[in-house]
């Protein structure tokens, strides 16, 4: 892979993170709404968005795509249960034990699909970088425990953590599935298209049964389009450039600056407090993206 396209890849991916980096203040603006109607509004209608734009080379990739079937359908069945696993988690285990495990296990899930998949290696650098984005990660959303609370009364935290993980291997494992799709001589737009097409099917019955708070103001309303339009359609039309540049897991690994951005608007925005433990996480994760940012996969 020549290196000017490694160095595209990993800009687009960087402009994805800053994208799903400002969904958390952009739900807040519309607290009416459930987190799962949130989930399936955004990454349901983002995803049928993903095929209608590449419905012209879904067709004329059909056949790769077919030969791929089981692929597409575990692509497809991953993209529907992260949003629902995702914000199930942060209900039942708490915001921060959800996020923390969910997006800090996604690296180290991707890089054991990598291994067993594709017999990969990671050097020294990659597991040290990993090792900052995941420490850095749990620093920041331990920063914002007082916040967010959990009422252990009423939340079954093993199940959520449970859930937590699904979420980090079905992100994981739909981000592997695109790129394998690409590496099968299918086009980004094609690959991405049919498998979040899919998913976004999935996530229909969802969204019409949790959905109704997104028609009882233009306030909710407006939230749920930017939602599906800006971070899913756009951030996932950059990730799968990305995708078809870097690896699965090197690109998970760059997707850690969300939280960032995440922090950085609650403070900016909403006026959320960030404490000196959450500025060490944004520092571990910004020396875990010097770590990552150049190519250190070795294959055996």
């Amino acid at each position: 892979m020549p290196r000017n396209n490694q160095f595209l890849g990993i800009i687009a991916v960087i402009i994805a993170a800053v994208l799903w980096g400002t969904t958390g203040v952009s739900a807040s603006f519309a607290p009416e709404v459930s987190p799962i109607a949130i989930g399936s509004m955004a990454m349901g209608v983002g995803g049928l968005l993903q095929t209608v734009i590449a419905i012209k080379s879904i067709h004329i990739y059909r056949f790769n795509l077919y030969k791929n079937w089981q692929y597409v359908l575990c692509g497809g069945l991953s993209v529907a249960i992260y949003p629902l696993a995702f914000y199930a988690s942060m209900r039942m285990a708490g915001v921060t034990i959800g996020t923390v495990i969910s997006i800090g296990s996604a690296p180290l899930l991707s890089a054991i699909i990598e291994a067993i998949m594709e017999k990969a290696r990671f050097s020294i650098k990659w597991i040290i970088g990993a090792s900052l984005g995941i420490l850095g990660i749990a620093l920041l959303s331990f920063a914002g425990q007082g916040h967010h609370t959990v009422n252990t009364e009423h939340t079954n935290i093993t199940i959520g953590i449970g859930l937590a993980l699904l979420a980090g291997l079905t992100y994981a494992l739909y981000s592997w599935i695109a790129r394998y799709l690409m590496m099968q001589h299918i086009q980004s737009k094609a690959a991405m298209g049919s498998i979040f097409g899919l998913g976004g099917l999935l996530l229909m019955p969802v969204l019409f049964l949790t959905g109704s708070a997104f028609l009882n103001s233009w306030n909710n309303a407006a939230v749920g389009v930017y939602m599906a339009l800006i971070p899913m359609f756009l951030g996932y039309i950059c990730f799968g450039f990305g995708l078809a540049r870097i690896a699965t897991s090197t690109a998970i690994i760059i997707t850690l600056f969300e939280p960032i951005v995440a922090a950085l608007l609650a403070v900016t925005i909403i006026n959320e407090n960030l404490s000196g433990l959450g500025w060490l996480g944004v520092i571990l994760i910004f020396l875990c993206l010097v770590c990552v940012i150049t190519p250190t996969r070795k294959k055996t």
